[in-house]
């Protein structure tokens, strides 16, 4: 050969350059791309500086869930990282120091190890994860470590300058260009490792800040109603870093693994949804896809462009009503994706705009206009359950330590029995607890679910204005969808300057809190063994797993976990309007809950929700009996009052739940 890419001092920097120049180039066309979308303000510096502690403490702590892949990505790209500064130090400006050129060595050593584990996870990689181009990425980080690790070893002296023959040059030429060519070009121009960009950007300029650094984020955003159009329509109607965050997805198939309609054989992939968006995103077609496609559908049948409509191109609307808004995808998405958003928004143009709500969700739309409640019942009948209870109107008092936040739970007499007995629960505490009665209105979460943001922010602020008008100290709900949307969801919507200072409790926080300070006395439990199912919106929307479970170890109950159980419940099906929607699939995501509870051999399954009660309980025995934790304490209740030092609910007794 005519050169020695070992010794010409030209060369191996020429290489470096073209890649690192055209790899900036891919990049500026991808920012082009992302900023087809909607303006959205961002906090560019602050964004950049808080990028890598998000990148290594929140991100990485969804990644060490699965500790051998944490390890693995901390290899490879930790040492690709370290490996790519070094890597301009030492061959680009050839500054002689064996000290970096070691760091070098050792860098790619690192990062081999980590790619000859990737490399053996795609022998036979699991079916969530996607084929065709990825199946390349672990040879091409071989490609880069060993190339790169053979070209440093002259300069850290421990071999001589100009070693090697003209097999070895043509052998690094060819690992220099592969490598180079996957992880520098390709992540500017769309190749696997395009997630690198696209991720640290992401996670800079993330829609939702408030997720990181231990924080919280899981109310939908506000829909302006004055605006042009409402909703989304095309993949340019979502926000620039909306499209940014589908570009960063990584393929990994954890929310398909996750997802409950996808399990259950609906139209649905939240994975495929994405990849979808990135297409939409870019144009063309979804043809190069090498992943798992919607169940019942075909690969290759989705075509779009960025000013093209989403639904009936890129998807189809039953994969949208599918979803029943757990945000198990997104509370397994180590990119942190919000894909519950996404979904959300493309329903709220065919509801508002177009008018393409499944019939039965026309129906309960129409009926929560009516009504102001989803099934169409006689409004002022909602406090008839509470005639046999002596439960006094907010109206009458004015003033009480807590309301009691009913919900749709006072038209279903299967809901009643679980109101009923919390407010036994309340009753045995000698707790000031009323009611609202006929000036409660449906929250509105269906209706926000199923893309009728008008009727939701209309039900919401003449709730508001009710609550407005009273003194409280907290309000308690049994419901966890009135729960996250009055905690979460209406605090968006208050005049401005006029936040809530209360507190809103689910009432396995309230009653776990009320035993703890000794406010009711509890006898065992005497049945067999108990597991508990946790609801989407009480644990992975607010984060509280521990009370319901403490109140059952209270009990002395024989507790049970479920495999998926925890942030990673399976959803009962409940949620998002999906009963209400109806998307057909092999089976009831009820049923294949039922299933996990089964498998605990647990006699009684407890439940937190009004909403999951049903669906539980609508699976054909024979099964477990189902029972609402405020039930199953009233039946343990001690009604000889305890002596216990008074406790009074304000908001600064509030706690947020772990």
């Amino acid at each position: 050969m005519s050169f020695n890419l070992l010794s010409e001092d030209w060369l191996l920097p020429l290489l470096i350059l073209t890649f690192g120049l055209l790899a900036v180039v891919g990049m500026l066309l991808r920012v082009r791309l992302w900023r087809q979308g909607q303006k959205e303000p961002v906090a560019i510096f602050a964004g950049l500086k808080a990028m890598p502690k998000r990148y290594l403490v929140d991100l990485h702590h969804v990644v060490a869930r699965d500790k051998a892949m944490s390890h693995t990505h901390v290899a490879t790209a930790g040492g690709f990282v370290l490996s790519a500064l070094l890597i301009v130090v030492v061959h680009v400006f050839q500054l002689e120091s064996q000290v970096l050129s070691w760091g070098l060595l050792v860098s790619l050593a690192l990062m081999l190890a980590g790619a000859a584990f990737v490399f053996y996870r795609r022998v036979n990689p699991p079916s969530r994860l996607s084929k065709g181009a990825w199946m390349r990425l672990p040879k091409s980080l071989i490609a880069f470590a060993v190339s790169f690790f053979l070209l440093t070893l002259p300069t850290s002296g421990l071999v001589p300058l100009g070693w090697g023959g003209e097999a070895l040059n043509i052998f690094l030429l060819i690992g220099v260009i592969w490598g180079m060519g996957e992880l520098v070009f390709g992540m500017g121009w769309g190749g696997p490792m395009k997630h690198a960009f696209a991720g640290a950007l992401h996670l800079a300029f993330h829609r939702r800040p408030e997720r990181f650094s231990g924080g919280r984020s899981t109310g939908l955003k506000v829909l302006d109603l004055e605006a042009n159009k409402l909703g989304v329509e095309k993949p340019a109607d979502f926000k620039w870093n909306q499209l940014l965050g589908f570009d960063a997805c990584v393929q990994c198939g954890k929310c398909e693994a996750m997802c409950p309609a996808f399990a259950a054989g609906q139209p649905l992939n939240p994975k495929k949804l994405i990849q979808d968006m990135v297409v939409g995103l870019s144009g063309g077609s979804d043809k190069h896809y090498a992943g798992s496609p919607y169940p019942g559908k075909k690969i290759a049948e989705a075509r779009g462009g960025a000013h093209n409509p989403i639904v009936n191109g890129l998807v189809q609307a039953d994969t949208l009503w599918a979803c029943t808004t757990c945000r198990a995808c997104v509370e397994e998405c180590p990119m942190m994706i919000e894909h519950v958003d996404a979904i959300v928004d493309i329903r709220r143009f065919l509801t508002l705009e177009k008018g393409q709500t499944p019939e039965k969700g026309v129906e309960v739309l129409e009926n929560l206009i009516y009504t102001d409640n989803p099934n169409g019942l006689v409004p002022h009948h909602r406090s008839h359950w509470a005639a046999d209870q002596d439960l006094k109107l907010m109206s009458e008092v004015k003033r009480a330590d807590v309301l009691f936040w009913v919900s749709d739970g006072a038209f279903d007499m299967r809901s009643q029995r679980i109101l009923k007995a919390f407010v036994q629960i309340v009753k045995a505490a000698g707790i000031d607890m009323v009611i609202l009665g006929d000036e409660e209105l449906d929250c509105g979460d269906v209706a926000r679910r199923l893309g009728d943001e008008a009727t939701f922010q209309r039900l919401a602020k003449r709730n508001i204005k009710t609550l407005c008008q009273y003194d409280f100290n907290c309000i308690v709900t049994t419901d966890p969808h009135a729960f996250h949307t009055l905690r979460n969801e209406y605090p968006d919507l208050y005049p401005e300057g006029e936040k809530p200072q209360y507190p809103v409790w689910h009432h396995s926080t309230f009653i776990n809190q009320l035993a703890e300070k000794g406010l009711i006395q509890l006898r065992a439990y005497q049945g067999g063994k108990v597991t508990y199912h946790d609801p989407c919106y009480l644990g992975r929307y607010n984060g509280e797993y521990q009370s319901p479970r403490a109140l059952l170890k209270l009990l002395g109950c024989e507790l049970v976990e479920m495999e998926r159980s925890g942030f990673r419940s399976r959803c009962c099906g409940g949620g998002g309007a999906a009963p209400i929607t109806d998307i057909p699939g092999e089976k009831r995501i009820a049923d294949m809950r039922m299933q996990d509870i089964r498998h605990t051999g647990a006699d009684l399954v407890a439940v937190g929700c009004q909403q999951c009660t049903a669906m539980l309980e609508g699976v054909v025995e024979p099964r477990p009996q189902v029972k609402d934790i405020a039930e199953i304490v009233a039946e343990a209740l001690l009604l000889d009052k305890p002596s216990a030092e008074a406790f009074v609910w304000t908001p600064e007794s509030s706690v947020e739940p772990v």
